[in-house]
């Protein structure tokens, strides 16, 4: 009998196959650069880096008359050894806007540009270290600063107002109606599981019936890693996934999706993009005014409740599943300054300042 292969393993071939076809149209360098990290890199990873790459060369070819007559399978080290400055340079300016292999206008902000920069400088580092050309020219060229945005997050309101659209379809249209009385408990569940766990989309896609456990309020999460951790559950968010779980059971699906735990109105495993189009939906009616609401944004609502519960970085590091602190620090120690703020007004010298002041008409100095 055949082995059943999980979701996240499923999809952890596609992306191994996917990088494969990148490679394959690209010199024999970047091969055996791929192979070189494939003991130290996640496929995802590897698959960005090959994507990247590909962007960058094909820059190269279409744009610079140097590179111009070789097609880019047929590259040797020594044309890696031709790349200038401001080859680089020029790259990271084509990057704010261009046309994709698709004739779809593609525009880059800092962060995406310094990540694609990132990715060729990786590569050139390593060809470097192998003594595949004689310098390292990425490491004259300065990378993009990443402009740090404020988190943005759903205040207590918003959130309350978001969980009853998704259970009760309000401020919906007709035809939104129509398909809500379909997906309400499911949608419930899964805004629910984000608000109350704080985990990836990913991770909510990759999810099975077999991983939730609600008689201890804990189920069974994969993270970017390929590690499983197992992650609890509040009190709150119980009876919508119990609902949802109560239908979930009777559906019928094909085999591949028999186990996934959300599902499409086609019976098929909701993807990422399907999930985050469902969550804009109800953020776009509970938030008009927050346009980017997504379901990492859900993620950063509960990252911030829980530390300002806690104030506890590494508790809030360890349920989001961060391997750094310090991506944790940067994103959540910023509010201690509110903290700070608001301990400042809870602090008296002396109980009847306030009543000597009104008596006397003196001040306190």
């Amino acid at each position: 009998m055949p082995r059943t292969v999980s979701y996240n393993d499923r999809h952890k071939l596609e992306i191994v196959e996917l990088t494969r076809k990148i490679v394959s149209e690209l010199p024999n360098s970047v091969y055996d650069y791929i192979l070189a990290i494939s003991d130290t890199t996640q496929p995802l990873t590897r698959y960005a880096y090959s994507y990247d790459l590909r962007l960058f060369l094909n820059y190269l070819q279409k744009e610079n008359p140097r590179f111009s007559s070789k097609e880019l399978i047929a590259w040797t080290d020594q044309d890696f050894e031709n790349v200038s400055v401001r080859d680089i340079t020029m790259f990271l300016d084509y990057l704010s806007l261009y046309f994709n292999e698709d004739d779809e206008m593609v525009s880059n902000q800092n962060v995406g540009k310094q990540r694609k920069f990132y990715s060729v400088r990786s590569f050139f580092k390593w060809m470097y270290k192998q003594g595949r050309i004689k310098s390292d020219v990425t490491a004259l060229v300065d990378a993009p600063k990443r402009h740090e945005k404020p988190i943005l997050r759903l205040d207590s309101e918003e959130v309350k107002k978001m969980l009853s659209i998704a259970a009760n379809g309000e401020t919906m249209s007709a035809r939104q109606q129509k398909y809500h009385t379909l997906t309400a408990a499911r949608d419930l569940a899964m805004i629910s599981l984000f608000l109350g766990t704080g985990i990836r989309v990913s991770e909510c896609a990759g999810l099975d019936i077999d991983d939730i456990n609600l008689d201890d309020k804990s189920f069974l999460v994969t993270r970017k890693g390929g590690n499983q951790v197992i992650l609890y559950m509040p009190d709150e968010i119980i009876p919508a996934l119990k609902d949802y779980m109560d239908i979930r059971i009777h559906a019928d699906t094909a085999d591949e999706n028999e186990r996934a735990l959300f599902l499409s109105l086609q019976k098929r495993r909701m993807n990422v993009r399907t999930i985050e189009n469902m969550v804009k939906k109800y953020a776009a009616a509970a938030a008009p005014l927050k346009k980017r609401i997504s379901p990492h944004k859900l993620r950063s609502t509960f990252g911030t409740n829980l530390y300002n519960e806690t104030g506890d970085i590494y508790l809030v590091a360890d349920v989001l599943g961060h391997s750094d602190i310090n991506t944790t620090r940067k994103h959540y120690a910023a509010m201690s300054e509110d903290r700070r703020k608001y301990a400042a007004t809870k602090v008296r010298l002396s109980d009847n300042t306030n009543a000597e002041t009104e008596e006397t008409g003196e001040r306190s100095d």
